[in-house]
């Protein structure tokens, strides 16, 4: 399929669910990102696939920070195009969140679990070491370009000792899913809240530990899910470690200051998050800042059943199995429902990307 194939023109008026959106809630979520890519734009420093250049976006974001009514602002600088994908007709919209822990700023017996930040020794391979090594990213021993520690050389103490440690949270599996979301609140004992957002990875390859189990003929694709995961691992310590252990990819923190609580920690897009309104993508094909109206439904299990979910997000953020035209992580929030609805959400829908009016003609004339 060509880029001209994938993307067709609609209408605003043709879009079930547009008039009904919040379209305010879109345009705060928007001007985040707005503001980054005119102080910034680095997003834009890798090429992306239907995202244009920085320049195609720069009097979009100045109209937006002075934006009055949000719905007119997005029909006024937008096109909107239904996106097709061959590979995956019905899309694949999954949920994520960003998980509660408690932990402390000392190592105990309740807290043993360190959150690392990124070591300086990790660093990005040249094009060449990166040919030589099959990875993007590794350390160098004596000059040479070496696969970084795996998560089982880490855990096994490969970095212990050495001052990375940023705090202690009381378990391996959750420190296991802080590193899957990318983010988390920690809570200590005083009742402070250490807000961790992502830094970098090992640059190890991912492998997703629910898929193993559904190999071992443990759970099915049906009841596969986060809430499932934890509670196996939970019901048998031993086997989980070792099971963790066969994904070698490692994920490092950094603490941040959410000065508006009610947005999140700071996505791949280098602004905060935002409930309902945020979307991890693929970030070869959609570039960060690109709104995009999802028309999915909530999982069967979140409060109201599988109900219509149809909101005009932003793209800002990404994720290692976020991977196609039509494939979008939900950003939840925090807190027990966003747990929930995110962990069980694996919903088929569509999309349809709003691009600015130049760039939308020269990919859908």
């Amino acid at each position: 399929m060509t880029r001209t194939e994938a993307l067709k023109p609609i209408s605003f008026d043709q879009m079930t669910g547009w008039a009904a959106d919040d379209h305010a809630a879109a345009l705060r979520a928007f001007q985040l990102s707005a503001q980054e890519i005119q102080e910034a734009g680095s997003g834009f420093r890798r090429a992306s696939s239907f995202g244009g250049e920085r320049q195609d976006w720069l009097p979009i974001c100045a109209a937006a920070l002075h934006a009055g009514n949000a719905r007119n602002f997005f029909e006024t600088w937008f096109l909107p195009l239904k996106v097709h994908d061959t590979a995956r007709p019905a899309g694949l919209f999954t949920g994520y969140y960003e998980p509660e822990l408690r932990g402390s700023m000392t190592l105990s017996k309740d807290y043993p679990v360190p959150v690392y930040e990124r070591p300086p020794e990790l660093v990005a391979f040249t094009d060449a070491e990166a040919r030589a090594t099959h990875l993007s990213y590794g350390r160098h021993v004596n000059g040479k370009a070496v696969p970084f520690f795996s998560r089982h050389d880490i855990e096994n103490g490969a970095l212990a000792g050495r001052g990375l440690e940023l705090l202690y949270v009381s378990s391996w599996v959750d420190a296991f899913f802080l590193h899957v979301q990318g983010s988390g609140r920690v809570i200590l004992p005083d009742g402070k809240v250490v807000r961790l957002s992502y830094a970098a990875k090992n640059g190890r390859g991912y492998t997703g530990i629910g898929s193993l189990l559904l190999k071992r003929g443990i759970g099915t694709p049906e009841t596969m899910s986060m809430q499932f995961l934890r509670a196996w691992m939970l019901q048998h310590p031993e086997q989980a470690l070792e099971l963790l252990w066969s994904n070698d990819s490692f994920v490092f923190f950094r603490e941040t200051q959410v000065s508006d609580p009610a947005l999140g920690a700071i996505g791949a897009a280098k602004v905060n998050l935002t409930p309902l309104r945020s979307l991890a993508v693929d970030r070869t094909i959609w570039a960060f800042g690109t709104p995009l109206f999802v028309d999915t439904h909530e999982p069967p299990e979140a409060e109201q059943g599988a109900a219509p979910f149809r909101h005009l997000m932003i793209a800002q953020d990404t994720g290692t199995a976020i991977r196609g035209t039509i494939r979008g992580d939900v950003y939840w929030g925090w807190g027990a429902n966003a747990e929930r609805n995110a962990g069980h959400m694996k919903s088929p829908g569509g999309m349809v990307a709003l691009l600015p009016k130049a760039l939308a003609r020269r990919w859908a004339p």
